[in-house]
């Protein structure tokens, strides 16, 4: 590059007070001209919008397009983190080879240590499908040039280089990520993009450590000071390090494994995004005077090799800890916070930041499973991990198990993930995954999605240590088993939705963007899995596209049900609630199915079609009689063995007691012979025992009447026994009229099975 080129395109970056004011410019959602007032009528009809009027002009604004919003914000986002050069404008073009020939740069960003080339891609269309082949093979061809070309514009500086393709509303095909990875490159997407700048607006320039951890994992920080003195020690089968240091260092070498989509490549993760407000609270601490005792805990990441530490001459004697000298490494992303990340981050914008130290717990290479065991084990009885964080977390930990029942709530867990975080899946950001709030769209649950999976044959059955029945995705391999079915659900669920657009647009307004739908869909592609199986249309080794060619024909008769459902049927799915209303759903798709093809006959749907027709009635009653005998002599047994011969008067509280007696006296008025006359305890309803029951909860009860599963469930002893009230209010329908429910006859089962059948 000669000396006019470089002086050209020095003039073409921006820097200190001119970055900051092209910055403010960036920053806005509208572009602006100032025109005379004779232009008015021309450039409204160009879409232009009025926004103030002067006394010979006019000043119009205009939304940016959407390439230009997107490239502005990128550019935003760096010369927040601190970049320190930008370039001033689109037309930004750098030789590539000797002849002088040029490639467009639509963001370059150098700061002290690096220098980033950052190619946008924006689309309109919400999660376009793209083919990047020739830009990047392209590229492929140029980005040793511009390399050089970078070299000689910053002749002075020795720098780190990172290509980056930057896209916004489009899903990146694995053959582009594997040219944009020939080349040196990254992908980040909108949802990186936003994360980052989430990051800086809560915890301000430290931000950037996060952004560079991730381009330049494992390259050195050649300036940090990465001496200090420690204690070695071991526990837990684990060497870690004890030692103060200055926040700012630590926040150089620091990363945080965020639960969220930009870090989705990196599972397992697990921190809660940083709050900003928590952020101010602690730096505001800070500057008024105030610390934390308790430790930061991290783990270091060494790369199997050793950490060096130069123990001191002076040792106690007889101590299993040394003291000595620690070299930290000198590297991006090589410390993962596991907690204290409030902590750090409150001094990120702090005047203690490098006038303070701060203690910290250092493992030495931890994996993700253990980082997330730890984790998991310093918060376990903190409110400040939600349910849908925890429920991922216990994903990630429990891969690995020894347990196959671990390992299948991990992979259901996992799937209900992709289904919700792979672009190329219909459910894209239709899932609430960690802490996302929900909205119109973003509706459906986590647990709707591993509750569906784990009612279908998709993975089978086992115990703790043997497979029982394979199933019709899973034949031990559990990673084979993740790709097949995540690929079958997502092409099935792509070829739902694009034949029913309209209704999926709605989201939660619709009959299928919801959880009811959802559930519903997996359980029937789960029959029509199995029907394909049993009826050697397919094998258990044919591939997911196989199996999903296979089973278009019987998702055309869900699709034209969806595409003809009347307003009150659409209703009736929609309104009708608990688990009776997801199979009422179900049932229905799979009476749709065979509608058009009549040998399709799903376990369980004749037995459905009895019970709706009323034939379960008898069974139910009988369950009900057989609970009130059992309650009766239970009840009375446990009240003798704790409180002897006085066991009614002390167990029975006084209103149900006054109330049984009562009802007593009335019968035996009308029984003419004595040895048939009922005594009180003849005459307690179920509400009756259940206020027995919470009367002595916890000395007699509470072991043997809380349902299984049901024991940490908040309340206490009321919500604990409002089973009985649901028993009660069917034990007093008139059987003759009144139509018992699958749900109903299920709970009634469970009642049966667990207090008399075991």
């Amino acid at each position: 590059m000669d000396d006019n080129t470089r002086i050209s395109l020095s003039g073409k970056l921006l820097s200190g007070n001119e970055l900051k004011k092209e910055l403010n410019s960036r920053k806005r959602e509208f572009i602006y001209e100032s025109v005379p007032k004779s232009l008015k009528d021309e450039f409204e009809s160009d879409g232009w919008k009025l926004d103030k009027e002067f006394k010979t002009k006019y000043k119009f604004k205009k939304l940016k397009e959407t390439d230009i919003q997107f490239e502005d914000q990128v550019w935003t986002l760096l010369a927040n983190l601190g970049f320190t050069f930008l370039n001033k404008d689109r037309n930004f073009n750098i030789p590539y080879d000797k002849e002088g020939n040029t490639q467009q740069i639509d963001v370059i960003a150098k700061d002290d240590e690096s220098v980033l080339i950052i190619e946008c891609k924006a689309s309109k269309e919400k999660n376009k499908r793209a083919d990047f082949k020739k830009d990047l093979e392209a590229y492929s061809s140029k980005i040793g040039g511009i390399l050089q070309s970078v070299k000689e514009l910053f002749p002075n500086s020795k720098l780190k280089f990172k290509f980056i393709l930057a896209t916004s509303n489009y899903a990146v095909s694995e053959l582009d990520l594997e040219r944009l990875a020939n080349i040196g490159g990254i992908h980040l997407d909108e949802e990186a993009i936003n994360y980052y700048g989430e990051m800086h607006s809560q915890i301000g320039l430290a931000a950037r450590y996060q952004l560079l951890g991730s381009l330049f994992e494992g390259q050195e920080i050649p300036e940090i000071q990465n001496e200090i003195p420690a204690i070695q020690g071991k526990m837990g089968g684990h060497t870690y390090y004890s030692f103060s240091i200055e926040p700012e260092k630590l926040l150089k070498i620091g990363y945080v494994l965020h639960r969220n989509k930009a870090n989705r490549k990196m599972m397992p993760t697990y921190q809660r995004i940083i709050k900003k407000a928590r952020i101010k609270s602690v730096q505001e601490f800070i500057d008024n005077g105030g610390y934390f005792a308790n430790s930061i805990i991290i783990s270091i990441t060494t790369n199997n090799k050793k950490l060096k530490f130069d123990r001191a001459n002076t040792q106690v004697k007889d101590s299993i800890a040394d003291i000595g000298i620690l070299h930290l490494p000198k590297k991006y992303r090589s410390a993962f916070i596991i907690d204290g990340q409030h902590r750090l981050y409150g001094y990120s914008n702090s005047t203690y930041k490098a006038k303070n130290s701060i203690p910290v717990v250092a493992f030495i290479d931890l994996d993700r499973e253990e980082q997330v065991k730890l984790f998991m084990q310093i918060n376990e009885n903190q409110k400040a991990v939600p349910k849908n964080l925890r429920n991922t977390l216990n994903s990630d930990l429990l891969w690995t198990s020894d347990s196959l029942l671990d390992q299948f709530r991990a992979i259901k867990s996992r799937i209900s993930l992709e289904l919700g975080e792979n672009r190329n899946s219909a459910l894209y950001d239709r899932v609430i995954i960690g802490e996302n709030k929900k909205n119109n769209l973003r509706c459906i649950t986590t647990d709707t999605i591993i509750r569906a999976i784990g009612r279908t044959n998709f993975l089978g059955k086992v115990t703790k240590t043997k497979i029982e029945n394979p199933g019709s995705f899973y034949r031990g391999d559990l990673d084979d088993c993740f790709d097949k079915l995540s690929d079958f659900l997502i092409r099935s669920y792509s070829y739902l939705t694009d034949n029913v657009q309209e209704e999926w647009k709605r989201g939660e307004d619709s009959i299928i963007g919801i959880n009811k739908g959802v559930y519903a869909y997996i359980m029937i592609l789960g029959d029509i899995v199995d029907f394909l199986l049993e009826n050697n249309i397919c094998t258990p080794k044919s591939s997911s596209k196989v199996l999903f060619e296979e089973s278009k024909t019987y998702i055309d008769p869900i699709i034209n049900f969806y595409l003809e459902i009347k307003p009150d049927t659409a209703e009736e799915l929609k309104s009708k609630h608990g688990s009776g209303g997801d199979t009422k759903y179900w049932r229905t798709l799979q009476l749709a199915v065979r509608k058009v093809h009549q040998n399709f006959n799903p376990l369980g749907l004749d037995d459905y079609l009895k019970k709706e027709a009323r034939e379960y009635n008898t069974e139910a009653f009988k369950y009900i009689r057989d609970i009130e005998t059992y309650f009766k002599d239970d009840f009375k047994n446990r009240l003798e063995d704790f409180f002897g011969s006085s066991w009614f008067k002390k167990g029975v509280p006084p209103q149900t007691a006054k109330k049984a007696n009562e009802l007593a006296f009335d019968k035996n008025l009308t029984i003419e012979n004595v040895e048939d006359e009922v005594d009180a305890w003849d005459c307690l309803t179920i509400i009756a025992y259940r206020s027995i029951a919470v009367k002595n909860w916890r000395e007699i009860f509470e072991e043997h009447y809380t349902r299984p599963g049901e024991e940490k469930m908040q309340g206490g002893k009321e919500a604990k026994t409002e089973w009985m009230v649901k028993l009660e209010k069917l034990r007093n329908e008139n059987f003759h009229q009144y139509s018992v429910t699958e749900e109903e006859f299920d709970f009634l089962q469970s009642i049966h099975e667990w207090l008399i059948e075991k």
